[in-house]
């Protein structure tokens, strides 16, 4: 937020009532919704590179490289999910022989295939199965060892080389029975879960990939010898480029001749295009619709608008959840758990009686039905979704932990200018006090002020505008320093000046309703008509549309809405009063900022601090969440948890809707995938054996795929 002081410009519009003192202005680019998504780490040890390096290189040269290593992140990721897919159809191809030459498969459906040696087949293609369908959970097992942290590959690795290796042993002379079909349908319904669980995962990357590829490779710059064209990786700030209709905006910058269309729409979810005319900004990877223009590029790679969404896109992926540790934890017990209730069911069936053979069954499959797959993933799975939805909803979370910190915020804290208003004069009264009206008034008055850049000048003409008003032809003017401006419209003299003017010159007369603007801290000015007061109008920083309603929804949410602002007392009591606030804070210079939201927490509360990354830096810091709205600032990336990529407070509540949201899918997967273990672990060690119920090791298997898959879709599920 950009605090201005009182000074306006060379005939300045003053208040008297309160010097202008404290009135906040803010030249306030518009926020760009953001779309991005969350690139997720897949569960178990299969570990890729994060593809920050690549962004990395992308950024130093202007544009984002499509591979890394010769293949993209992504692309690394639909590699590993199509080796799982081969090598389950040549897994899966195997095991039809290997069952029909099971006797405990011909002995279930009545028939007999047996010849010389049939055994040593059934041996040669299960150690394929094992060997090759195994070999990722295997290399997964040693990944995990080395850690020292054992999982879920361990697990199916411990599971089908107890298995495999047992049988070998039967075949070549021990007395047992083989559990080859048993071993193969397992590392089937192994690779096939984990072909489904890595689609549904990669689908959270394809956005930002997709995101990636909108920025162009080439441009057409502008050199005195004439246009040329260059790797987008060579423009720097400063050069000027050409943009035909129908192209990609090479980087971001503004732009200095042409008008257009722009389609913003996979950048900043704005369907409509967006005009522009010079002096407009213009984003890197969006589409030029219309005319030619040219573009003086003002950012290049790390800086460009699309690069920090990636790189906050990032930042949050590596932003470990408390959530997701206490699942990693869980996940690591329940590996002991597995480990340990395998030996001793294996022990206790023993030592009941029961077979090698049986026991042995047991232990593999409670081994197999412990692991805990679907709690692995039933955080990161949700992480994934949530963070896609908030960047293609314009919220990117820079800090996990803090936005699992939103779903309990009490006291939501705006700061002012440029977040529940716009930083822009509004005329919000005019009040005759002679014989001209309304619009009289305001056609006098926007043509002294059509010449001016001034704010309180802009406001004027605005009204106008908005209204359908002609303003007069000014036959000459001149500025009347720190009074106003004066001019002749139609042989009269006309004067827009401050209340002091007028009391200075004696036109000041008592009423009550400029009286009562005054009261409320707006910048009140008055026409004079041939040195007669015939009117005033009252301006103020005007009020987002947006802020009424994300009060609104706060308040039936039960959640509190505070303001903080460094305008005077008067200027904050209007706004809070037009929004319903619960209370405000004002005449607060920036470092005061964090001492009020720390009043707050204080006072037991769980405070969330809105605002533009500037000044309210510390209050950011200070508070539970910081969410920075309207995106483009170094301060706000580093000081806020959360940015708002557009000027809407009403996405304050999308975020705390979304962090709410986000937290049930947690509990939910995390409870189904806790739950579901402490059944199945005692079915698997056959405590319902005396009831004829008992699970092998593949229907074992089939379950706990099935977990997974349900955590997978549940996770789909979530909405904002």
């Amino acid at each position: 937020m950009k605090e201005e002081d009182s000074v306006h410009r060379e005939h300045a519009h003053m208040n008297d009532a309160d010097d202008g003192s404290g009135m906040e202005h803010m030249e306030h680019e518009a926020g760009h919704e953001g779309h991005a998504s969350h690139d997720m780490q897949m569960a178990g040890n299969h570990e890729h590179a994060h593809g920050s390096e690549a962004m990395e290189e992308h950024a130093e040269h202007g544009h984002m490289k499509h591979e890394h290593g010769g293949h993209s992140h992504a692309e690394h990721h639909r590699m590993m999910m199509e080796d799982f897919k081969r090598r389950f159809i040549v897994s899966s191809i195997l095991t039809i022989p290997i069952l029909l030459l099971s006797p405990l498969i011909q002995n279930f459906f009545g028939f007999e295939l047996t010849f010389p040696g049939d055994h040593y087949v059934l041996f040669g293609l299960s150690a394929v199965v094992y060997f090759y369908g195994g070999w990722p959970f295997l290399k997964g097992m040693g990944d995990e060892l080395r850690k020292r942290n054992p999982g879920m590959m361990t697990l199916i690795a411990l599971a089908i080389t107890v298995a495999f290796f047992y049988s070998v042993a039967v075949t070549f002379g021990i007395p047992g029975k083989t559990f080859y079909w048993e071993l193969a349908t397992l590392i089937d319904i192994m690779l096939i879960g984990h072909y489904i669980e890595m689609r549904s995962v990669l689908g959270a990357s394809r956005a930002l990939e997709e995101l990636i590829k909108l920025m162009p490779t080439e441009a057409h710059l502008v050199t005195p010898e004439g246009v040329k064209d260059v790797p987008v990786s060579e423009l720097k700030k400063g050069d000027v480029v050409l943009v035909k209709p129908g192209e990609k905006i090479p980087s971001d910058g503004l732009i200095v001749e042409g008008e257009t269309s722009v389609n913003e729409a996979m950048l900043t979810g704005e369907s409509k295009p967006v005009y522009k005319k010079p002096d407009d900004a213009v984003i890197g990877g969006s589409i030029n619709l219309e005319g030619a223009i040219k573009v003086r590029i003002e950012k290049t790679g790390k800086d460009t608008y699309l690069m920090q969404v990636v790189e906050l896109v990032r930042q949050a992926q590596e932003t470990r959840s408390k959530t997701q540790d206490l699942a990693n934890r869980a996940a690591f017990y329940l590996t002991l758990i597995a480990i340990t209730a395998g030996s001793i069911t294996l022990g206790t069936w023993l030592y009941l009686g029961k077979p090698f053979v049986f026991a042995l069954e047991r232990m593999v499959t409670v081994m197999v039905i412990t692991c805990p797959h679907a709690l692995g993933l039933a955080v990161p799975l949700v992480v994934s979704v949530s963070t896609s939805i908030s960047a293609e909803k314009g919220i990117l979370i820079r800090n996990r932990e803090a936005f699992e910190r939103a779903k309990d915020v009490e006291v939501v804290v705006f700061d002012k200018t440029g977040t529940l208003t716009e930083g822009r004069f509004e005329v919000t009264d005019v009040i005759p006090l002679d014989e001209l009206s309304e619009e009289e008034i305001l056609k006098y008055a926007a043509a002294l002020e059509s010449h001016s850049s001034h704010p309180i000048a802009q406001g004027v003409v605005e009204k106008a505008r908005e209204l359908g008003l002609k303003p007069y032809e000014v036959d000459e003017s001149k500025v009347l320093p720190g009074k106003g401006v004066q001019g002749f419209i139609n042989g009269r003299e006309v004067l827009v000046v401050s209340p002091g003017f007028l009391k200075e010159n004696g036109l000041w007369k008592e009423d009550e309703r400029v009286n009562r603007v005054l009261e409320q801290g707006k910048t009140v000015v008055f026409l004079v008509v041939d040195g007669k007061l015939t009117g005033a109008m009252a301006l103020a920083d005007r009020i987002r549309p947006e802020s009424r309603e994300a009060v609104k929804r706060l308040h039936e949410m039960g959640i509190k809405a505070y303001m903080l602002t460094g305008d005077n007392a008067k200027v904050a009591k209007w706004v809070a009063e037009e929004l319903g606030l619960d209370g405000f804070f004002a005449e607060v210079l920036p470092h005061q900022k964090s001492e009020k939201v720390k009043e707050l927490q204080e006072q037991g509360y769980t405070v969330a601090m809105v605002g533009d990354g500037i000044n309210d830096a510390p209050a950011l810091i200070q508070a539970d969440v910081g969410i920075a709205i309207g995106a483009g600032t170094d301060v706000a990336i580093e000081s806020a948890d959360i940015i708002l990529v557009k000027n809407d407070p009403r996405d304050v509540i999308t975020a705390i809707h979304l962090a709410r949201a986000t937290y049930r899918k947690m509990v939910q997967n995390l409870a189904w995938a806790t739950g579901y273990n402490s059944f199945a672990i005692p079915l698997a060690a056959g405590v319902l054996y005396s009831y004829g119920i008992l699970l092998s090791p593949a229907l074992g298997a089939l379950l706990m795929s099935m977990s997974t898959v349900i955590v997978a879709i549940n996770a789909k599920f979530l909405k904002v």
